[in-house]
C-alpha cells in the first residue's frame, strides 16, 4: 500500500477515487508514568511517556486507516493527514484519514 501525504503520487495515476478512509484510536499511560511524566515536566526535559505513547497511537491509527483501504482494494491513500486532540488529561486522540484510489 502506498500512503503519501501528496495529492498524486509521481509516475502514478490515479484511475478511481475510493472515497475517504480514516482511523483512530485514544490513548492514555496509566497513572505510574503519568506520574513520571508529571515530574519531569517540573524539571523541564522531553516527556518521554508521552512521546511513546503519541507515537504507539500514530502507528494504530495509520494502521487502522490502512487496514480500511484495503477493504476498498485501493492501491494507495493519497493527502493523508494526522490530527491530534487532547481527550481527558493524559489521554489523546490520533486521527489519521487520507483519500483511497486506485492507480494505473
Amino acid at each position: 500500500m502506498i500512503v503519501v501525504n501528496t495529492e498524486t503520487i509521481t509516475g502514478r495515476k490515479i484511475t478511481e477515487v475510493l472515497g475517504m478512509v480514516r482511523g483512530n484510536t485514544i490513548r492514555a499511560k496509566h497513572m505510574g508514568k503519568d506520574i513520571m511524566a508529571g515530574l519531569r515536566h517540573m524539571v523541564g526535559g522531553e516527556l518521554i511517556e508521552y512521546t511513546e505513547m503519541l507515537s504507539e497511537a500514530r502507528e494504530e491509527a495509520l494502521n487502522r486507516m490502512i487496514t480500511e483501504a484495503e477493504k476498498l482494494k485501493a492501491d494507495a491513500i493519497v493527502n493523508v493527514r494526522l490530527t491530534t486532540s487532547a481527550v481527558s488529561g493524559g489521554a489523546a486522540e490520533i486521527l489519521a484519514y487520507g483519500t483511497a484510489v486506485k492507480l494505473d
